[in-house]
């Protein structure tokens, strides 16, 4: 099964977007990302099992491609996390502080977050798309939430102050 590239793009291009930002943390390099993950779709001779084959694979190409955007020496058009939160609109404001919170972990830890989260992958299937274990996820999951609890635990105490 490969259906056309057009299809595709409709499907997943907000969620590759999502994804490679959340890799990247910069709007252009995301939209290369998803761009050339398309063109290797496009160029892929393999037939796939599934739509979730399908969807799993574009998510493991944009991280891939992602991870190596930031990898090197020059990254093009840089804008700052702060200029970027000003593009974007939330629901509230504890929408737009869980967001820049998020974006502010470790990658290890902001990709299987979006993954769990944001995709509604289970911890299983993460495993599969970044090769890793179901162990290792659990504990990135748990530790980028104890991150996430405490930066906004502090957030919110200062609030109060």
């Amino acid at each position: 099964m490969k259906p056309p590239v057009e299809m595709m793009v409709e499907t997943y291009r907000n969620s590759l977007y999502a994804t490679a930002f959340s890799v990247c943390k910069n709007a252009q390099d995301a939209e290369d990302v998803v761009q050339d993950t398309f063109i290797q779709y496009l160029s892929q001779k393999k037939d796939f099992e599934s739509e979730q084959h399908i969807r799993a694979w574009l998510l493991r190409v944009a991280i891939n491609k992602a991870k190596n955007k930031n990898s090197t020496f020059f990254r093009r058009n840089s804008l700052p996390l702060e200029d970027y939160m000003e593009t974007l609109t939330f629901e509230s404001e504890e929408s737009s502080e869980l967001f820049e919170t998020v974006m502010k972990l470790p990658e290890k830890y902001r990709i299987v977050i979006h993954l769990f989260y944001y995709e509604d992958y289970s911890v299983k299937e993460i495993a599969d798309i970044l090769k890793v274990t179901t162990g290792n996820v659990k504990v990135r999951l748990s530790r980028g939430r104890l991150s996430l609890r405490n930066t906004l635990k502090e957030v919110w105490e200062d609030d109060e102050s």
